[in-house]
């Protein structure tokens, strides 16, 4: 009888080419949301140059002696998805690669124990126990690298204190501190080779507070700012970030398909908890099938909505021209609704992309196993507040940081309701399947524009939306030829392709594509009913 081996080395470097950050930045932050899984208040990060150490310490719950034993085994995990975010149990295991040895010590009541784990070959990670070394305290847990060569960053304090800003930046930001205190309700405090790192709320001349809520409830359900500064801004500090129970998961306008006139001058953060049960294997991206991905996405156009309606209280509006390609797209992408769904059975790949309507718009489904979470009969609301120069009461002065608005408690919820007069009319997205609105959400396929003069790409797919290069040649002499329409069914296509079918069938994809395109001219309009006056 044979048995099944597993080529340790091999796995854990495909491991790390999942992850989207680099593999030191990778190890530090699935050590730090570890702890933060196990209901830690001080996480405290210690570097030793001399040693080639870098040791991290919480106060944690600790592990009883079964969990550190399953603790070194590949993907295996005790914790629940969306209860946190170190579900997936491989994060610490990539250390492996760069590390002498880990060292694990944690303490939980009567159990005090540690182990020195290292990768001996391809196939073997053997760890033994060993007499604690007294690293931690009453109670938690303490993970120690020693790294192979003095010169990894994960030896540098300000390598370590950078990373911790930008993955964990809603834990160091008192703004948040209200609206996460149900998940840290004694807050988090992180330490560097003894400095505990200075908490600050970002600010900028033009500031803007936003909040996604439930219809149903009065707690905002996401929360977070846009920020417009005079000056350009560094690359990685541009757009938008979007964060779960604290840990930053995307940065950018790519993911949230919205663009700016002033992207260069513009970001934000928005801290949103119910998508940490959505996250990928790496926690560098969110689910995009299935019920989780239907949460996601349904935040995800929240979010659009808020942060376009604060651009345009900031002057940030598209010129005519855009609105008429934004009018004419409109058909565009109903024939593009209709061509996915014909193709999804085929290309199952697509079918993140198509957008049922049979009967209504598709039901998204959501978790309501508890009080806190979203069911499928709930609405999103988004209240884009002003920016603050514009909210400001008569008796209060101007401040430099954004208040952003704490959630409501039953002694007081009167000072947490934003008044109706700063709440746009059309600033309700519903979820499918429930209630009326005037402008249904929409998950499917987005057609939107943008000037690539570089590029020789036709159009790119990011998320859910292509965008067509206008400042290809090709799309100019479409323009002027009047044949915009089969230009961007193209462009669609050639974007498509990709994530379809592999490459060797990519032509195929795209000769079916276009043939289910012009067979939606064949097939009859539905006319729209003028409302009874």
């Amino acid at each position: 009888m044979g048995e099944t081996r597993v080529d340790l080395e091999h796995l854990l470097e495909d491991l790390r080419d999942a992850y989207p950050s680099s593999l030191e930045e990778t190890i530090l932050t699935e050590i730090i949301a570890n702890s933060l899984d196990s209901s830690a208040t001080r996480i405290t990060m210690t570097t030793d140059p001399v040693q080639s150490t870098l040791t991290v310490v919480d106060n944690g719950s600790g592990m009883q002696r079964a969990a550190m034993r399953q603790y070194h085994d590949i993907a295996s995990s005790t914790k629940v998805r969306g209860q946190g975010i170190g579900f997936a149990g491989v994060g610490i295991k990539l250390g492996l690669l760069v590390c002498e040895e880990v060292l694990t010590e944690t303490k939980r009541g009567s159990t005090h124990v540690a182990t020195r784990w290292h990768l001996a070959s391809h196939h073997r990670a053997p760890w033994q126990w060993i007499t604690p070394p007294g690293l931690v305290g009453e109670r938690g847990t303490a993970v120690q690298l020693k790294l192979r060569t003095p010169l990894s960053p994960l030896v540098d304090p300000g390598y370590v204190e950078g990373a911790m800003r930008r993955h964990f930046q809603p834990l160091l930001e008192p703004p948040f501190d209200i609206f996460l205190a149900s998940h840290y309700p004694a807050g988090i405090a992180l330490e560097v080779n003894g400095q505990t790192l200075g908490r600050r709320s970002s600010s900028a001349p033009d500031q803007a507070p936003l909040a996604v809520r439930l219809a149903r409830r009065r707690k905002p359900s996401a929360l977070g700012y846009l920020l417009r500064h005079s000056m350009p801004l560094p690359e990685d500090q541009r757009g938008v970030a979007i964060s779960t129970l604290g840990k930053v998961i995307k940065r950018g306008w790519d993911w949230l398909g919205v663009t700016s006139l002033q992207s260069e001058r513009i970001t934000g953060l928005i801290e949103v908890p119910d998508l940490a049960a959505s996250l990928t294997l790496n926690k560098g991206d969110f689910i995009r099938t299935g019920n989780r991905g239907a949460v996601y996405l349904a935040y995800r156009k929240a979010i659009q909505e808020a942060v376009s309606r604060q651009l345009e209280v900031w002057g940030d509006t598209r010129t005519g021209t855009a609105d008429a390609s934004s009018r004419m797209m409109r058909p565009l992408e109903r024939d593009l609704d209709r061509v996915l769904e014909q193709l999804s059975d085929d290309f199952p790949l697509l079918a993140s992309l198509v957008e049922r309507k049979a009967g209504g718009q598709k039901r998204l489904p959501i978790d309501s196993k508890t009080g806190d979470r979203a069911t499928g009969s709930e609405a999103l609301a988004i209240l884009a507040i002003p920016s603050t120069d514009e909210t400001l009461r008569p008796n209060e002065t101007e401040s430099a940081q954004p208040q952003l608005p704490p959630p409501p408690t039953e002694q007081n919820t009167e000072t947490t309701e934003p008044s109706t007069s700063t709440i746009p009319d059309s600033a309700s997205a519903m979820f499918p399947g429930h209630g009326r609105s005037r402008a249904p959400m929409k998950y499917g396929l987005g057609v939107q524009f943008e000037d690539r003069p570089d590029d020789s790409e036709l159009g790119r797919l990011v998320e859910s939306t292509v965008w067509i290069n206008q400042a290809h040649p090709a799309y100019r002499r479409a323009l002027a030829s009047r044949s915009i329409g089969y230009h961007v069914s193209l462009a669609v296509a050639l974007a498509l392709a990709p994530l379809a079918v592999e490459p060797d069938q990519e032509h195929t994809f795209i000769t079916q594509f276009l043939s289910h395109w012009g067979q939606a001219l064949d097939q009859p309009r539905r006319r729209r009913r003028r409302p009874k006056k």
